[in-house]
């Protein structure tokens, strides 16, 4: 394996899957998963004539990088290999795609899609495939599409199917599952391990290698005081508790702390009572609250005035879209202390002392030398906003040569462009949301900071992986007696019973692993079973022309369920033709297009302003408007409902027909 630059690590972990068992790889972030991968790719397609390799990967952006990095440099000269997302034409084609590839590298919906869709060119089977790597895998759980994709290849296998791809799954940290106890931690891997119809393997001889190639970096936690005086947070909860009054709840409805995630979860239960209740007062108010709340957490995250520039964005549109004495109420109240809270958010002498801590933090390392890479971990890509304008405007950051980008998942060429960047040195510092804890090609960096996040062990290993320089640090920035570092504490205990689990797991007798594998496959089968019964029971419970379809920001009646149709099983578009009264439409039409359709403008409620989706133009005939069930509530035979998506409603979408369609929009055509 010299001539492949495996470590002896690498080579110890792939033998199982070389003899073709189904294998987890776990290895830490940095220690050359995907590397191992290839090879164990590469070997497969020498040894089995007529092989076929499928790569799975769960975000749209590592597919072209494992295609350029990793499959294609050792792969590309000898075999066949195709990357597909959903931002290129071949997934329109995907099974002639598989049939002439040696090795297809796609997002697992990807997959997905095409073993449900029976169309000609368009449907694989597992069967047609010899080895599936799961890059990421412990994301194979639950509803997650590695997960239905994994559920066919198990129900299959417990048919007694023979024809069925060798499985390779890739992972950092399989985690607890939520568990605090070794016996839930065993019981985790092991429902992982069944998942995936795989043992799980990690390097026990060349452990020391690997912890020389892959160094922990020096953890440290930068504390600081909670902020003595916070006028301009103290106004925000003033007015809160002002709307609180005007609602007038009552013993009955308690609400936790404000500037909290709790009271955020208050609030969203109390907009949902308000419109299933018919009580607009109260939905209104609790999205308004929602958003004061918004403003609390960045004035707890990052700067004063990056609150306030929430707030002012969000009402900037409201007196255009105000249809009731409620409207006006909340409208009038930020208008009349709009200039109390910008003369507040800009006196300096109370601005937040998380943000003067993170400037020592990134200080200190970049004042070393010109050769210091960083990653600033948030929350919220609204967070990783304002800190690249804090960054970029900071002059003392600035004279010590910091040049910032922010890092999000949007966008699959200007992420490659920015991590390029960072790579030659034009950038020294990445501001990202998770986007870059998982998967991504990144350089060693001697900085990683922590600042807002409460995580699970998971993502913590993966963040603190990316900190693989020598001496480098890994900051959490934090305030004292803050829940950033309980959890930071909490998952190093969670990241040590991960390990001491999978321990557990791989010193099982095999006869014992294996039937507690089989025992836990056929459970979660007849689970997934009984849920098809009770999703299809779900879907027939109402008529679709029985129910109605209301405005969920103003209650205005707008559609009956059966003038909802479905495309290509996702888009859920109205064909009633008088519905374009209802709606009005913004913005500017993205320069995207797909097989059959391009998407259009953004609609919104006509008498509210409450957006509802988009418009698509269908076959470049139909102009359709999309709906997003979230935004509208339901009246059904049994009350109003509400649904967060199209899956979870209780009445059935027909398909669109473009041919009928076509007939009741055109008659004079086709006289």
């Amino acid at each position: 394996m010299a001539d492949f630059g495996l470590y002896e690590y690498q080579e110890e972990v792939v033998q199982r899957a070389l003899r073709g068992e189904n294998v987890i790889i776990w290895l830490p972030t940095g220690g050359g998963k995907t590397r191992a991968a290839v090879y164990v790719a590469k070997k497969h397609l020498e040894n089995n004539p007529g092989a076929k390799v499928a790569v799975l990967v769960n975000k749209v952006h590592l597919v072209d990088q494992h295609y350029n990095k990793e499959f294609k440099p050792y792969l590309g000269q000898d075999y066949s290999l195709v990357s597909i997302s959903g931002d290129c034409d071949q997934k329109d084609f995907f099974g002639c795609e598989v049939k002439n590839s040696d090795l297809v590298i796609c997002t697992a919906q990807i997959l997905e899609n095409a073993l449900t869709n029976q169309e000609e060119g368009k449907h694989v089977e597992l069967s047609q495939f010899t080895l599936l790597i799961i890059d990421e895998c412990h994301h194979t759980h639950k509803e997650g599409v590695y997960n239905k994709i994994m559920g066919r290849y198990v129900a299959q296998k417990l048919k007694g199917e023979r024809r069925l791809p060798q499985i390779l799954g890739l992972t950092a940290s399989p985690g607890t599952g939520g568990a605090k106890s070794i016996k839930g931690a065993v019981e985790h891997v092991l429902q992982i391990c069944a998942n995936l119809d795989s043992v799980i393997v990690s390097s026990k001889v060349y452990a020391p290698e690997l912890k020389k190639k892959v160094p922990r970096p020096r953890k440290r936690f930068d504390i600081v005081d909670r902020r003595p005086q916070d006028p301009f947070g103290d106004h925000l909860k003033f007015m809160m508790q002002f709307i609180h009054d005007f609602m007038a709840l009552g013993p009955d409805f308690p609400v936790r702390e404000f500037g909290t995630q709790e009271y955020e979860a208050d609030v969203v239960i109390l907009e949902k009572k308000g419109v299933t209740d018919r009580n607009r007062l109260l939905a209104q108010c609790a999205l308004h609250l929602r958003q004061y709340n918004d403003a609390l957490l960045i004035n707890d995250t990052v700067r004063m005035v990056d609150a306030f520039r929430v707030l002012e964005s969000y009402y900037s549109t409201k007196s255009s879209t105000a249809t009731d004495g409620t409207d006006f109420f909340l409208l009038g109240l930020y208008q009349e202390n709009e200039a109390e809270l910008e003369k507040l958010a800009g006196d300096t002498r109370f601005e937040n002392p998380k943000m003067g801590k993170l400037q020592n933090t990134l200080l200190e390392q970049f004042d070393q030398g010109e050769h210091s890479r960083g990653i600033l971990f948030s929350k919220t890509r609204k967070s990783t906003h304002c800190l690249y304008d804090w960054v970029s405007n900071n002059p003392a950051l600035q004279r010590a040569g910091i040049r910032a980008a922010i890092l999000t998942g949007a966008g699959n060429e200007l992420l490659e462009d920015t991590i390029r960047n960072f790579r030659l040195g034009s950038l020294n510092l990445l501001i990202s949301t998770s986007v870059a804890e998982e998967g991504l090609d990144i350089p060693e960096c001697n900085l990683v900071v922590r600042y807002g996040l409460l995580t699970n062990e998971i993502a913590q290993q993966q963040a603190s992986g990316r900190a693989r320089a020598s001496d480098s640090v890994y900051s959490v920035v934090a305030q004292a007696g803050g829940r950033e570092v309980r959890r930071e504490l909490l998952n190093e205990c969670l990241e040590d019973l991960t390990g001491r689990a999978i321990g557990e797991v791989q010193r099982m007798e095999p006869r014992e692993f294996q039937m507690k594998i089989t025992d836990l496959q056929t459970e979660a089968l007849l689970t997934r079973q009984l849920a098809e019964q009770l999703k299809i029971k779900k879907r027939s419970r109402f008529s679709a022309a029985t129910v109605q379809l209301s405005c969920r920001g103003c209650f205005v009646p707008v559609a009956f369920g059966n003038d909802i149709k479905v495309i290509e099983n996702a888009h859920h578009v109205n064909i009633n033709q008088d519905f374009e009264r209802y709606y009005k439409t913004s913005g500017q039409t993205p320069l995207k297009t797909f097989e059959d359709w391009e998407p259009g403008r953004v609609i919104s409620c006509a008498a509210c302003g409450k957006q509802w989706g988009r418009e698509m133009v269908y076959k470049e005939i139909a102009l359709l408007p999309i709906l997003a069930i979230e935004n509208f509530a339901m009246e059904t035979p049994e009350g109003r409902k509400l649904a967060s998506k199209w899956k979870n409603i209780e009445f059935t979408v027909e398909e669109f027909n473009f041919s009928t369609y076509c007939h009741n929009k055109f008659p004079n055509m086709f006289d």
